[in-house]
């Protein structure tokens, strides 16, 4: 490559990467995953835009498992465990269970109406089933929904990923005629549960080692935590067991733990995981092809309103119905799976492995995720209320971030009040942090000062606080619970909460 066909190539890039960045808004304003705004720039300066050509769908696949990767281990890293724990056999059962009872019901209807073979119906029934967690995320994330039924859709977008993706796998190739039911059955268990237990392991051993480790620089964190989630993939992957399950599983142990400077590892995640999220759809647009679209869609209708009105509120109800989950709060569970990246990247595994009528499930499956997707996107937000799952909007959660003193065994804590948080107007010795702590430096409005017991807190601060390592989880819970409560959280334990000293629901 020439050095002006370098600058070309790096020119496109920066253009189209812009151009996906403004992108964004948009689509949030809108209410749609961002996904369909960079499918579409794919398509645009695809073979029937620009003319780009691209088909290679064997490097698809790799680097969209690579992009998938990182995309859930951001998953995981942003969602709290405290919030998921309590719904997590829920969404466990819906991510297995729930889904292969979305592919039986899938692969029939698929099998019946569209004549194909029964290897072909199960690909195409297990493709378009699993709900996407980059969706899920861009979409609920903008929304005001009750705790729990957050906790459950997003827990179960980034959980079904991983048995979908061996199923896929595994039909797609010569286990399906080599093993029996019982040999996939016991493949894909045992690729699952390794994927947890060695995700879970590496990532327990690597917090271990970044809590005792003095970098010289802040961005050496991030750059550690990712190659550590990255770590727990390649060594699954192996070990025979699924990385995605893995990666998912070590996010979930990263961000659930206490980081050295969890702030900046928290944008760092998050800008490769846009990073990967825009290269991914553009991608995946660029290897459609528009002039065959148009003979998919009657199919992409058909598997698509099938698994949206019968196969996914079955599941749900055989599912969630044992956990006396009210059939409203099915309803949105039920609605709120969408589809997005995993369901186009799985398409693309017939095509790298040659099964005939790839291109065909492609088309459709690229179909149905586009036009499912603005189907259910915009309407959520009033599903959300017909259905009782939409809160008033609350206060935010407030951030803290940490950095280790390893030489005085202390810790330098940070943190931002927000302007609907009830640590505004709050003095500084009503926190009640734990002995040894010190309130050292506030910033107001850009001016710097040291706070002294009286001072009193208000939206928008940003706080310094020195404290021995051993009191950091005490102080992080005290900061949330008075964010929350107010001055008087904890006085009243036992007894009843006056108005307005309550707990939030979520």
């Amino acid at each position: 490559m020439e050095p002006a066909d370098l600058n070309l190539v790096v020119l496109t890039g920066a253009l189209v990467l812009l151009a996906a960045v403004a992108a964004v808004r948009l689509s949030t304003r809108a209410g749609l995953p961002s996904l369909l705004v960079y499918l579409g720039i794919g398509l645009a300066i695809g073979e029937s835009g620009l003319g780009l050509r691209f088909e290679d769908a064997e490097l698809v696949q790799v680097l969209g498992n690579v992009a998938l990767a990182m995309i859930l281990a951001e998953g995981g890293f942003t969602t709290r465990w405290a919030t998921v724990r309590p719904v997590a056999p829920l969404a466990v059962v819906l991510a297995t269970l729930g889904v292969f009872l979305s592919v039986a019901v899938t692969t029939g209807l698929a099998y019946w109406a569209l004549d194909v073979d029964l290897r072909t119906a199960i690909v195409l029934g297990a493709v378009a089933s699993s709900t996407d967690a980059a969706a899920v995320f861009a979409v609920l994330r903008q929304m005001a929904v009750r705790g729990r039924l957050r906790a459950v859709v997003e827990a179960e977008s980034g959980f079904n990923d991983p048995p979908v993706i061996v199923l896929v796998t595994v039909v797609t190739s010569d286990a399906w005629d080599e093993a029996g039911v019982l040999g996939i059955a016991a493949l894909i268990g045992y690729q699952l549960v390794a994927g947890v237990v060695l995700g879970a392991l590496v990532a327990r051993a690597g917090v271990w080692l970044l809590a005792r480790s003095a970098l010289p620089a802040t961005g050496l964190y991030p750059l550690a935590t990712v190659a550590i989630a990255f770590l727990a993939f390649a060594v699954s992957g192996l070990a025979g067991a699924s990385a995605i399950m893995a990666i998912y599983v070590a996010g979930l142990v990263l961000g659930n733990a206490r980081l050295p400077h969890r702030g900046a590892t928290d944008s760092f995640v998050e800008g490769l995981a846009w990073l990967a999220q825009i290269g991914l759809f553009i991608m995946l647009g660029l290897l459609a092809s528009p002039s065959r679209l148009l003979d998919a869609l009657p199919t992409a209708l058909l598997v698509g309103g099938a698994l949206t009105l019968v196969a996914r509120p079955l599941s749900v109800l055989v599912c969630a119905t044992p956990f006396r989950v009210p059939l409203r709060d099915q309803a949105f569970i039920s609605w709120a799976g969408l589809r997005g990246a995993v369901p186009i990247v799985l398409a693309t595994i017939p095509m790298s492995v040659g099964l005939p009528g790839a291109e065909r499930i492609f088309d459709v499956v690229f179909l149905l995720v586009v036009l499912f997707t603005l189907i259910q996107g915009p309407t959520l937000p009033w599903v959300a209320r017909r259905t009782g799952a939409a809160l008033e909007v609350g206060p935010r959660d407030v951030a803290i971030d940490a950095a280790p003193l390893d030489e005085l065994d202390a810790t330098l804590l940070q943190f931002a009040v927000p302007r609907d948080s009830r640590l505004a107007g709050v003095e500084v010795s009503e926190l009640r942090f734990p002995p040894g702590t010190a309130v050292a430096l506030v910033q107001r409005e850009g001016a710097l000062f040291a706070p002294h017991a009286a001072t009193v807190l208000r939206g928008g601060d940003q706080v310094l606080v020195a404290a021995p390592r051993a009191t950091t989880a005490l102080i992080e819970r005290r900061l949330r619970q008075v964010h929350r409560e107010g001055r008087l959280a904890g006085w009243y334990a036992g007894l009843p909460r006056p108005p307005g000293v309550r707990r939030r629901d979520g």
